[in-house]
């Protein structure tokens, strides 16, 4: 017999709960439903083994929207703590500082390479590169050719799997705007009082004490303990829809679920392929279209109290493959459960069609190892335990057709389907933020209940977001990277 709730959530990640959790707080009965069998949080979950915790990547809880600092604030009271920023970039076996500090980059680069440097930026400047039309081109033509090269090509490269000759500026312009060597150095020297400084300058941030799956954990209670309900290991198989509306959601173990307003905040296109009866060809086709990129995290256990004092390192070495390493500790010593170890994640970016996926989880803790002794952040001997966790569609790829796909979707779902609220990076296939994808639910749910017509399919900006009851036209999409016209994107399999 089906189990009908008002509001049904597909997703238990952060904007999927955000739904649930406004919606309960609002006497609203919900229920959601999640396919990973012991998690909640999504990308923003915090794993434990052996009494250690980690993160799937690192999340900072620093927002430029206030109702989404209140919202954290009111979700975990009590358990947020302060963590100073420590970040290096990892280049040509030397270690820099990141934010980028101008004497002390220039002084480990040496004299000559000092040199070469500051006469490349001069160079660019004098004869900048035209039309600006790549990635490429935007960096150089502010940073030159020899910093480009050292601190943004490898590391983009590799998380995107695209050469940055073919990524489009806007990339650029939206994820480093307003950061030169001369705002990296002023923005360490001085401080506005509106704190607008680039986000990647940010060097003091919240963060639960636990992981980011504390807050979730926590928020996953309260909706529970209100009129709401949440069910672990239910993969959505079907949707079910008819006259102009979704009626059911039924799971691999065949549960059905009925009800009145759905939010989904799955893949889009696991949305699209799960419709029953199944959409157009054209939406199909379209859904089929859209790509991600996933990525895999070595969990290293380290035998030896502290290993290095950042919080992270990026790695644009290409001589190794690990892109970014974690160091939990540094989040919060209450991440590792013996305080005579460390516990470190190597994180490796990469499809699930390519040869680094598809090594064995041995063979891959046998590489982190191998790469740690390389950049000589540990002795490979002090490595104890390593353990892998794959992520599949983290991050929604923009390539030349991403948008015409979604536009597609996303005109079929609102001229035929009048109860669906798609909310979070998977759902709208946007490359956001955590507190992007809690905008987009709260959006969601004022959508749903008063009859609003919020676009939560914009919210995906750096930018400061509208106060509850504002206004959200005129958001600028964010920006991240998008293949130029012509250029294709492997399908991940």
């Amino acid at each position: 017999m089906p189990l009908r709730t008002r509001h049904i959530v597909v997703g238990a990640g952060p904007a999927g709960l955000t739904v649930a959790w406004q919606l309960t707080r609002l006497g609203e009965a919900v229920h959601v439903v999640e396919a990973d069998p012991r998690y909640v949080g999504g990308l923003s979950r915090t794993v434990e083994e052996c009494g250690h915790r980690f993160d799937l990547g690192g999340h900072r809880f620093y927002s430029k929207s206030e109702v989404i600092n209140r919202t954290w604030r009111e979700m975990l009271p009590n358990d947020f703590i302060e963590v100073p920023r420590r970040s290096r970039i990892y280049y040509g076996r030397r270690f820099f500082p990141y934010p980028v500090e101008l004497r002390a980059t220039l002084r480990a680069l040496g004299p000559a390479r000092s040199i070469r440097i500051l006469a490349s930026c001069l160079r660019a400047r004098l004869r900048p590169r035209r039309p600006e039309v790549t990635f490429e081109d935007w960096v150089v033509n502010r940073f030159g050719r020899d910093l480009y090269d050292t601190f943004f090509r490898t590391y983009t490269e590799k998380v995107w799997g695209i050469p940055c000759a073919e990524i489009s500026k806007d990339f650029a312009a939206q994820r480093i705007r307003g950061l030169s060597l001369s705002s990296a150095v002023a923005n360490r020297l001085w401080r506005s009082g509106n704190d607008r400084r680039a986000v990647t300058l940010v060097d003091r941030f919240l963060y639960p004490r636990l992981g980011p799956g504390q807050l979730w954990e926590a928020v996953r209670d309260e909706i529970v303990g209100r009129a709401g309900s949440v069910s672990l290991d239910k993969r959505v198989t079907a949707l079910r829809h008819q006259q102009g509306v979704i009626t059911q959601v039924e799971t691999a173990d065949g549960d059905v679920y009925e009800g009145e307003f759905f939010y989904p905040t799955l893949p889009l296109r696991e949305l699209v392929a799960r419709l029953e009866p199944p959409p157009p060809p054209p939406v199909l086709e379209a859904a089929l279209g859209l790509r991600f990129r996933d990525f895999l995290t070595v969990v290293m256990v380290v035998d030896q109290a502290e290993v290095f004092p950042d919080t992270w390192i990026y790695v644009h070495d290409p001589h190794v493959r690990v892109g970014r390493i974690q160091n939990y500790k540094n989040w919060s010593s209450e991440m590792v459960a013996d305080p005579r170890q460390t516990c470190l994640g190597l994180e490796y970016f990469c499809s699930r069609d390519d040869d680094l996926w598809a090594l064995a989880d041995e063979e891959l803790v046998r590489l982190a190892v191998r790469e740690l002794g390389v950049i000589a952040l540990v002795d490979e001997e002090r490595c104890v335990r390593g353990s892998v966790t794959r992520v599949r569609d983290a991050y929604p790829v923009y390539d030349g057709d991403y948008l015409k796909h979604r536009g597609t979707i996303r005109a079929w779902l609102e001229h035929n389907l009048t109860n669906v609220f798609p909310a979070g990076r998977g759902g709208l296939h946007n490359y956001n933020s955590q507190d992007h994808a809690m905008i987009t639910a709260l959006l969601s749910v004022r959508n749903a209940l008063e009859g609003t017509d919020f676009d939560v399919w914009a919210i995906n900006t750096e930018e400061e977001y509208a106060e509850a009851g504002e206004t959200s036209a005129g958001v600028e999409g964010r920006l991240v990277p998008a293949r130029l016209p012509g250029e294709s994107v492997p399908a991940n399999g």
